[in-house]
């Protein structure tokens, strides 16, 4: 990037009002751009925007106590559509609407339009990034970005409204130091991008804090993900670490997959504080509330493996490693269901997940890991203390189909008071122990499940 530097407030941004201060922005970051890159700088201050976008060789720089305010009117959030400066190519600019899965299934399936093209109407949000390369939001201390909870009766769900940071197809993204709070929908949705840092971020309430989906070279570390919905999700990522994080979450803390994905030293707990938004009452989303009564808290899964046939996959998903973790409070440690009941869990599971060196407390369900005949897929177990929640004690710790093999080894399960460890819907599991520790209460390790499988959707 170039040394040049600019500010918003040079070209008209006027902070603590609450008239949207978007065109003002986007001058800043064109005229960075046109000289060939440098900094865009944001005074401390509460700014409210539409949709910005920022284009090659820019950083948009938060300083102290800088806070960018979403429009509550969530038609301030489509200018990208009629970008003069770069234009969308007629096939990405098609303002297409979010459909159901339901819906999806009736038109035929296949390719969607919402999600995987830049200029559809679901893409929407604060800050927008498309085919550009070098590219940062960095921010200091007290630096937020405040998505409001816009309420959209013609977004997901009928009620989400913009992203905090939406990208298509950029490269060299460097994303640290801000808040994102409360965002409409997600945090960050990044979508088939390469080489992303996110470093010490905070995401607080809202949906998906840091969401990659068919992205490559991915780092997450020292970040800190607090929210209503997913905290790392999306799939087909390649070559993905993610390192000294905590986080917490009403639905899953990863809700992710992809081929050579490490996690580490991070912690997990739940419940969550904040609620997942899609129990609230409609009148509730239209307050833009963060609370209800019917909002619910607790932490669906530590690692639901994100599997699905929306794209065709780059490389086959496998080579995940989850290791010196602890996590607390989840309904599940594993949640892999291609039996057929989830209508985002379809297609072909990972070839192999390891957890190694995890403490779990807490847990209700175990590992539910359901694959598909003919797709090899390996379990590992090492240096796993596992102690259950005292409500689930009976429960199985892992209920399996069509896996080939699972490796136990110095585990040790605590407050078991079932009589079978392991139910396989299917034939041909083939377990293998050492240093196994677990009171079987006279019952078997492996014991082929006679009655129908069945398994919440999540």
């Amino acid at each position: 990037m170039k040394n040049g530097r600019w500010s918003v407030v040079d070209f008209g941004a006027v902070k603590n009002v609450e008239a949207a201060q978007t065109e003002a922005f986007q001058k800043a970051l064109d005229a960075c751009f046109l000289a060939g890159g440098g900094e865009v700088v944001v005074p401390e201050g509460n700014y409210v925007i539409g949709d910005i976008r920022i284009r090659s060789n820019t950083t948009l720089h938060l300083l102290e106590h800088a806070v960018l305010l979403g429009s509550t009117d969530p038609k301030d959030y489509v200018h990208i559509n009629e970008d003069p400066l770069e234009p969308l190519p007629e096939e990405q600019n098609t303002l297409a609407h979010w459909y159901s899965p339901r819906q999806w299934k009736e038109m035929g399936g296949g390719f969607k339009k919402h999600l995987y093209t830049a200029g559809s109407y679901w893409n929407y949000g604060l800050i927008r990034a498309v085919y550009a390369e070098n590219i940062a939001v960095i921010g200091e201390e007290g630096s937020r970005i405040d998505g409001r909870n816009v309420y959209d009766p013609e977004g997901e769900e009928k009620y989400r409204g913009p992203h905090g940071i939406n990208m298509h197809f950029c490269k060299n993204v460097t994303l640290r130091g801000y808040t994102v709070v409360n965002a409409s929908n997600w945090a960050h949705a990044i979508f088939q991008s390469e080489n992303i840092t996110f470093d010490h971020l905070t995401v607080l309430a809202g949906h998906d804090a840091l969401h990659t989906r068919a992205c490559s070279n991915v780092t997450m570390t020292n970040c800190k993900l607090i929210t209503g919905d997913d905290g790392v999700a999306g799939f087909d990522n390649l070559n993905v670490v993610v390192r000294n994080c905590e986080i917490s979450s009403a639905c899953s803390a990863f809700r992710y997959g992809g081929n050579n994905i490490l996690v580490e030293d991070c912690q997990i707990y739940g419940p969550c504080p904040y609620q997942f938004r899609g129990s609230f009452t409609r009148e509730e989303k239209i307050a833009g509330a963060t609370v209800s009564e019917r909002g619910r808290n607790n932490m669906l899964s530590f690692w639901t493996n994100f599997v699905t046939d929306d794209l065709p996959v780059r490389k086959p998903a496998g080579k995940v490693m989850l290791r010196n973790c602890t996590v607390k409070n989840a309904d599940r440690l594993l949640h892999l269901n291609l039996s057929g009941n989830e209508s985002w869990q379809r297609g072909t599971p990972p070839t192999d997940i390891t957890f190694e060196n995890i403490t779990a407390e807490g847990i209700k369900m175990g590992l539910t890991a359901y694959g598909i005949e003919g797709s090899p897929m390996k379990l590992t177990l090492r240096n796993v203390n596992y102690t259950y929640h005292e409500e689930a004690a009976e429960s199985p710790l892992f209920r399996v189909a069509h896996c080939d093999e699972i490796e136990l080894e110095n585990v040790t399960v605590n407050g078991y008071t079932g009589a079978s460890l392991i139910r396989a819907w299917s034939d041909g599991t083939k377990v293998t122990a050492k240093g196994f520790s677990c009171n079987l209460n006279g019952g078997e390790m492996l014991v082929r499940a006679d009655e129908e499988f069945v398994c919440r959707p999540i």
